[in-house]
């Protein structure tokens, strides 16, 4: 039996480099944060929630955002 991969599990494996985070843009998605900080989406978004996320979040109407900033400075890679 073989198994097949779904386009999630391949993004869900992707490996962030610093060049990579940069690219985001000024924020990105409390989901793609958290992957980058390994951190799955449902604990990411709790975290978020809770105020207990690793970096600055951004709370804009019902939307979580990170700066990108925060994260590259969390992650040492200015």
């Amino acid at each position: 039996m073989t198994t097949s991969t779904t386009p999630h599990q391949v993004q869900a494996r992707r490996r962030w480099t610093a060049d990579a985070v940069r690219v985001l843009g000024m924020t990105t998605d409390v989901t793609t944060a958290g992957e980058i900080l390994g951190i799955g989406r449902s604990k990411a978004y709790e975290l978020a929630k809770n105020g207990q996320f690793p970096v600055k979040v951004l709370r804009i109407g019902r939307r979580y955002l990170v700066p990108v900033a925060s994260l590259m400075k969390l992650l040492e890679a200015e």
